[in-house]
């Protein structure tokens, strides 16, 4: 269970995903604790996940895939120059880096792994930063190069983690991964209104995202602000995605059934350059 808390997926600059910007301090993991019922900040910025807005002041789809921003590690000996002067810009769009990135190491990392970096203020301050590890999804990437499913991975959880006002909700985060496989968990009985699913890859040549949803919560998820699997109602009513959040219909259509031991999408497929790709590397949302 993770609490989505106001502002975050706003810092790598890699799918335009659209919203205001919103600004809360990330709650840090308690070291050594693992992130089963953890709460902590969710709430992703659309546009922080922008191609089209590539710039050197910004993390980037180029700065983030195993050839510069991971070649060997996600620790500040492996960015790249240009990675290392987004997170240290101190105009606005260092500020969108640095919350991505505090996002990116939170879905990577486990509560025992931290990035730390420092950067210098327009008025000379020096912020010392550490952000440390929640999830888990892909522990190696401290010391190795980020290999193809946990991008995939990676991009699910930040998928899943963004939200179209900023808002902090509360969600339970389910896949086929140890670090968020909740078979037997007392999440599944508190938990139990399915949102959607995130799946697609932010490292690929083209990055994409896809979301879908279940027909039967779209109204209850967008009380609770939820908007991104199944897109923003607008004021005319016309349904908005977040951003390249591609919103490809119903759960029942895109995906395999449900697991019922776990209760998360097994799999779920993606329209890749005109080829159906099926991937495992999918994250079911449930809320309360």
């Amino acid at each position: 269970m993770y609490r989505i808390g106001i502002a975050a997926f706003a810092a790598l600059s890699l799918a335009s995903l659209v919203g205001c910007i919103a600004v809360q301090e990330e709650e840090e993991g308690i070291v050594g604790v693992a992130p089963s019922a953890l709460e902590f900040v969710n709430a992703l910025n659309p546009n922080a996940l922008n191609p089209n807005a590539l710039n050197p002041n910004a993390l980037n789809p180029n700065a983030l895939n195993p050839n510069a921003l991971n070649p060997n590690a996600l620790n500040p000996a492996a960015l790249s120059p240009a990675a290392l002067s987004a997170i240290r810009d101190p105009g606005a769009a260092g500020d969108l880096s640095r919350q991505l990135l505090r996002y990116v190491v939170s879905c990577a990392f486990d509560a025992s792994q931290s990035f730390s970096f420092s950067w210098t203020d327009s008025e000379g301050t020096v912020h010392a930063e550490v952000y440390w590890g929640i999830i888990g999804l892909a522990t190696q990437w401290e010391t190795s190069a980020l290999g193809h499913p946990k991008q995939q991975f990676i991009s699910a959880c930040l998928a899943s983690r963004t939200n179209w006002y900023g808002t902090s909700v509360t969600i339970s985060s389910r896949g086929d991964h140890g670090a968020i496989d909740k078979t037997d968990n007392p999440e599944l009985s508190t938990y139990t209104r399915l949102e959607g699913a995130f799946w697609g890859n932010l490292f690929a040549p083209s990055p994409y995202l896809n979301a879908c949803y279940d027909e039967a919560t779209r109204d209850h998820a967008r009380s609770l602000s939820r908007d991104c699997a199944s897109g923003h109602l607008g004021g005319s009513g016309a349904v908005q995605p977040c951003g390249i959040i591609n919103i490809v219909g119903s759960c029942d259509s895109a995906c395999e059934p449900l697991k019922q031991r776990g209760m998360y999408y097994p799999s779920c497929a993606s329209n890749v350059n005109g080829t159906v790709d099926w991937t495992t590397k999918v994250i079911t949302v449930f809320l309360p």
